[in-house]
């Protein structure tokens, strides 16, 4: 263990420093999407999502909005674990079969008013699962849509453009 401690000491940090970036369509976006939740919504947004059957690439960038990167907190928008706290449900994925009853719980947990966004294309169309057996298809054979935010999977600037879009309609 001494050793081990040793080593640490001597080697010293070994990490490059970390640049904070400054992306202006980020922080464009950011600044709209903060107007609109500091009107509609006193300040935060509460949003849950739901993997409905997907391939976790729609997954992969709603998470990295979290990142220190996009860092969508500082604009008012926040993940939540439970429906019953959310304003807006993110479903991503085809509605599988055996996620049809979650999906529809979820949804009546969730307290009015409430935004459905559609993320990804299998959850706008079915993708290439479309309706089956095993798959429900879209969100919306599920469950009322209020967005739809295209793209196999849509980029973490596509989902605030979508969100923004969505405050603007509503």
């Amino acid at each position: 263990m001494l050793r081990l401690f040793k080593k640490i000491l001597t080697t010293g940090i070994v990490t490059e420093p970390v640049k904070v970036p400054k992306d202006a369509e980020l922080e464009h976006l950011g600044i709209a999407i903060k107007r609109h939740i500091d009107l509609k919504f006193t300040g935060s947004i509460a949003i849950r999502q739901i993997d409905a059957g997907s391939c976790n690439g729609c997954e992969l960038e709603i998470h990295a909005l979290n990142n220190p990167y996009y860092d969508i907190e500082r604009f008012g928008i926040h993940f939540v674990a439970s429906p019953r706290h959310a304003d807006v449900l993110l479903v991503t994925g085809p509605v599988s079969r055996h996620m049809q009853t979650a999906l529809l719980r979820t949804y009546e947990a969730t307290s009015d008013p409430k935004w459905v966004v559609a993320v990804g294309d299998c959850a706008a169309c079915g993708g290439e699962f479309g309706v089956s057996y095993a798959s429900c298809g879209a969100v919306s054979n599920v469950i009322p849509v209020d967005a739809v935010i295209a793209g196999c999977p849509p980029t973490p600037l596509a989902l605030l453009q979508g969100l923004l879009s969505l405050c603007e309609k509503h």
